[in-house]
C-alpha cells in the first residue's frame, strides 16, 4: 500500500489500524535543538480522543502518547521521531454483520476492489483513527511553528444548519465547549440539533475553519507545489472531508473583479492589505497577510437506521450499524485539519529556504 507518507522535508508516515495493536506515525525532517515533550504530542492527541462528550464515540482509549527516538535530554536530535499510540478499547465483535457485505458512506466497496481484502474491523486504514498518527506528527509541526511566530485558530464553524456569523466569533470560546465552537451560544444551539439527530439515530455534517496567522510572505510555489493547491490536498486527504475553500471561496464566483480584489497598501515600509478576499494567499504564494482555510465535512456514514446495501456476492440487504460512532466528526476532526496546515507549512517553509541565491549566501557565509 502507497500513499502513507507525506511532505518532502519535513516529512510524515503514518502507520496502524483502528483495530491493530497500535498505530503511529515517524517523523523525518524536523530540524535539531527543538524542545519537545511528551506533552507537546498529548494536548493535540487529546482533542481528538474520543469519549470526551456525549457527541463523540464511546470507544474509551486515552490515547497516551509515546515517544520512542528522535528526541533527548528534551531537545529534537534531527533523527526521526517515532511516536507510538495503542490501542486499547477494540471491540471487533461489533462488526461481524458487516464481514459479508458494504457499508454505506464507507470506504469497504473501493478498498475491496482495489486490494480485493479488507480489515473489516472498523475500516482499518480507512478509519478516523488512522488520524491519530497525522494529529502526532502535526503537534511537532506545531512546535516548530510556534518557535516562528505562527499561531492557528481551528474551530467548528458550523453543524447542520447552525452557522456562526463571522462578528459572532471569539477565539476565547474555542476550548470552553465540546463542540470547540468558537461561540457558546451557538455551541447550545448545535448541540440541541445533534440530540435531534441522536433520536433519531441519524448524523450531522457541518464546516471547520482553520486561520493562520504569522506566516511570511512568500511560502509557496507559483505552478504545482502551490499554498492554497497544498492546503487543499492536505484537508481533503482527512477522510470525511468533501470540500474546501480558502478566503472568500465559493462566493468569489459570485463577485466582481472590483469587490474581490485585495488593495494593496504601504504604511511606514510595510506592505499591507486594505481587504483580504484571497485568504492570505495570491497565486500560490502567502501574502503576509492571515490565512483562512474552511473544509466541508460530511456526516458520519454510521448511522443506526437500516440501510439498503448489497454484500460481496452481489446480493441485495439491509444492514443496521452496531458499535460505538460519533453523531457528528466536525470537533474531532478540527484539530486533525490544524496538524495537516501545519505539517503543509513546516514543509513548505523548509522548502522555501532554497528559493533565493542571496539567502543561501548569507546562512553559509555567517
Amino acid at each position: 500500500m502507497s500513499g502513507s507518507t507525506y511532505g518532502t522535508i519535513f516529512r510524515i508516515s503514518t502507520w496502524g489500524e483502528s483495530h491493530g495493536r497500535g498505530l503511529g506515525v515517524v517523523i523525518d525532517g524536523c530540524p535539531a535543538g527543538l524542545p519537545l515533550s511528551t506533552d507537546d504530542i498529548q494536548r493535540f492527541l487529546d482533542r481528538r480522543r474520543p469519549g470526551q462528550s456525549r457527541y463523540a464515540t464511546r470507544r474509551s482509549e486515552a490515547d497516551q502518547a509515546e515517544i520512542l527516538s528522535g528526541v533527548f535530554e528534551g531537545y529534537t536530535t534531527g533523527t526521526p521521531i517515532s511516536v507510538l499510540v495503542q490501542n486499547q478499547d477494540q471491540r471487533s465483535r461489533d462488526y461481524g454483520n458487516i464481514k459479508e457485505c458494504y457499508r454505506p458512506g464507507h470506504a469497504d466497496y473501493t478498498f475491496d476492489t482495489k486490494y480485493g481484502f479488507r480489515d473489516y474491523r472498523g475500516g482499518g486504514r480507512s478509519s478516523g483513527r488512522e488520524t491519530i498518527g497525522r494529529t502526532a506528527g502535526g503537534a511537532v509541526a506545531c512546535k516548530f511553528l510556534e518557535s516562528l511566530g505562527i499561531q492557528f485558530h481551528t474551530y467548528t464553524r458550523s453543524i447542520g444548519d447552525i452557522y456562526i456569523p463571522e462578528s459572532d466569533i471569539c477565539f476565547d470560546h474555542i476550548l470552553q465547549n465540546s463542540l470547540y465552537m468558537p461561540n457558546n451560544h451557538y455551541a447550545q444551539k448545535a448541540m440541541d440539533f445533534l440530540e435531534d439527530c441522536i433520536k433519531n439515530k441519524d448524523s450531522a455534517g457541518g464546516i471547520l475553519e482553520c486561520v493562520i496567522d504569522g506566516i511570511p510572505a512568500g511560502i509557496g510555489e507559483p505552478v504545482f507545489e502551490k499554498l492554497d493547491a497544498s492546503l487543499a490536498k492536505a484537508f481533503m486527504s482527512i477522510g470525511a472531508v468533501k470540500g474546501v475553500e480558502i478566503g472568500d471561496g465559493f462566493a468569489a464566483a459570485s463577485s466582481t473583479g472590483s469587490q474581490n480584489n485585495d488593495s494593496l497598501i504601504s504604511r511606514e515600509g510595510q506592505i499591507q492589505k486594505g481587504s483580504n478576499h484571497a485568504g492570505g494567499i495570491l497565486g500560490g504564494i502567502s501574502d503576509g497577510s492571515r490565512i483562512t482555510i474552511r473544509a466541508a465535512v460530511k456526516p458520519t456514514p454510521s448511522i443506526a437506521q437500516e440501510q439498503h446495501t448489497i454484500t460481496k456476492s452481489l446480493e441485495n440487504t439491509s444492514l443496521v450499524i452496531a458499535g460505538r460512532h460519533d453523531p457528528v466528526i466536525v470537533p474531532r476532526a478540527v484539530v486533525v485539519a490544524e496538524a495537516m496546515a501545519a505539517l503543509t507549512i513546516a514543509d513548505l517553509l523548509l522548502i522555501n529556504m532554497s528559493s533565493r541565491l542571496d539567502r543561501i549566501i548569507d546562512f553559509y557565509n555567517n
